[in-house]
């Protein structure tokens, strides 16, 4: 396993390193101490590409991210002088052997230019399932290869007062003891320290409403539940399916009291929604009963059109469809449906728009792969013909050797960059918008 450290500090989102400035590159010692080497910048891996990150895709490491050491994987970095990337395979200081690269997992709301880039050793164990951001030190800081996708401040580490998430959650569990989903949350916040769950104890913004314990899919980076051996879950995927009552519970005064609120379907906690597609039909009604506030969302695998189609005339506002690939067989590599195909994901967004509701695509995020020319092509076919409204920019979380693996990743040309990717995508379809987060559609709230 990585070793995890919590980074908390002030800074300056968005705050760029001066063009005449480069990070140097930071190393674990065999103390698992996190040392930077001024002997080689910083590198990024975009692929099996090693880089050197421009300013323009550098950023303060943001509040709340965490830095992981990667056992067995030996940091790579650049030459100052001739441009080339250059293995560290001894601590620079000492000489000693088993030293380790190191990698950031941001905080929401950040995308990834670069992974982290190193050399894996034989027999490296599996990463488990984050994000390995390239991550250097300049200035008595940390700099990473991002860029903020999202202004929103709803899961800023800033915004989250844990005495006051304690006493909330407390008070609600109490209240609501017959409850098995909130009582479910509350382990998501306490014990996960889910944001989205502590939101709802919080009672603002946007609320998770996990529905399903089983999915028709076996993702290969799924975070609620993997195969024994495997890199380990996340989080524990919810073992029961909520009653529409239990989820309307938690709806209707979410919708009613929070500003900007939405209630969404669809959790890392839990498998694919779809498939208690009546209990969401009849929660929906209830719901709507009540309360025509705000926003009630469905995050999905969209694997069943007729479904979403009941879903929509219930009164369902939008979706997010997460998508690792917008070719279908790189789809099916990933995701290993069961009973649909990528064409049920297409209609799926087609019977949301045709419904005249919003469309988000969860698209994950891994460079060297998401910029790949024939990706980007792809993506765009996606775009013109389905018409979403979003893309909301997720890293993938998971090894990214093991996705390429997985998904048989062989490109025929060199990846765009990550930043030249947004910029194409933004010039040819101007309407179209980018973040992180579901948004409030702005009903009455």
């Amino acid at each position: 396993m990585c070793t995890r450290l919590l980074i908390q500090y002030s800074v300056s989102y968005g705050n760029k390193v001066k063009s005449s400035s480069k990070p140097a590159l930071v190393f674990a010692n065999s103390k698992g101490e996190i040392r930077d080497y001024e002997g080689l910048t910083m590198a990024g891996a975009s692929g099996e590409l090693y880089l050197c990150p421009d300013h323009t895709e550098l950023i303060e490491l943001p509040e709340g991210s965490e830095l992981f050491v990667l056992p067995d994987r030996l940091p790579v970095g650049i030459e100052p002088d001739t441009g080339e990337p250059a293995l560290l395979d001894a601590d620079p200081y000492t000489g000693a052997t088993g030293i380790s690269a190191v990698a950031a997992f941001m905080s929401p709301a950040h995308t990834a230019v670069y992974t982290a880039a190193y050399q894996s050793q034989e027999k490296a164990p599996l990463l488990p399932l984050f994000a390995y951001t390239a991550v250097g030190w300049m200035d008595g800081k940390f700099w990473v290869a991002a860029f903020r996708s999202d202004q929103d401040i709803r899961q800023d580490i800033a915004g989250f007062n844990q005495d006051l998430i304690n006493k909330r959650t407390a008070k609600k569990l109490k209240q609501h003891q017959d409850n098995r989903l909130i009582q479910h949350l509350g382990k998501c916040c306490l014990t996960y320290g889910c944001p989205a769950a502590r939101n709802y104890f919080l009672g603002r913004w946007e609320a998770p409403l996990p529905s399903s314990p089983t999915c028709n899919a076996a993702c290969v980076g799924c975070i609620s539940l993997q195969p024994s051996g495997c890199c380990p879950s996340t989080q524990d995927r919810i073992r029961f399916a909520p009653t529409a009552r239990e989820i309307a519970e938690i709806a209707i005064p979410h919708l009613e009291n929070a500003p900007h609120p939405v209630v969404s379907f669809g959790q890392g906690c839990e498998g694919e929604p779809l498939l208690q597609a009546a209990t969401l039909e009849k929660s929906i009604h209830l719901i709507r009963q009540q309360t025509t506030k705000g926003t009630i969302n469905l995050n999905t695998n969209a694997s069943l059109p007729d479904a979403v189609e009941k879903l929509a005339a219930a009164g369902l506002d939008s979706i997010r469809v997460s998508m690792n690939s917008a070719r279908p067989e790189v789809h099916q590599s990933y995701y290993r449906p069961s009973g649909f195909s990528f064409k049920d994901v297409r209609r799926s967004i087609e019977v949301m728009k045709a419904a005249g509701k919003h469309v988000s695509l969860n698209y994950f995020i891994l460079p060297g792969f998401t910029d790949d020319p024939d990706e980007y092509n792809a993506f765009c076919e996606l775009i013109a013909s389905t018409g979403p409204d979003l893309i909301q920019l997720r890293n993938l979380n998971m090894d990214p050797e093991q996705y390429r693996k997985a998904v048989q990743h062989a490109p025929t040309a060199p990846p765009l960059g990550m930043l030249h990717w947004l910029h194409k995508l933004k010039e040819q379809f101007p309407a179209l918008k980018f973040g992180y987060f579901n948004p409030c559609l702005n009903r009455e709230d």
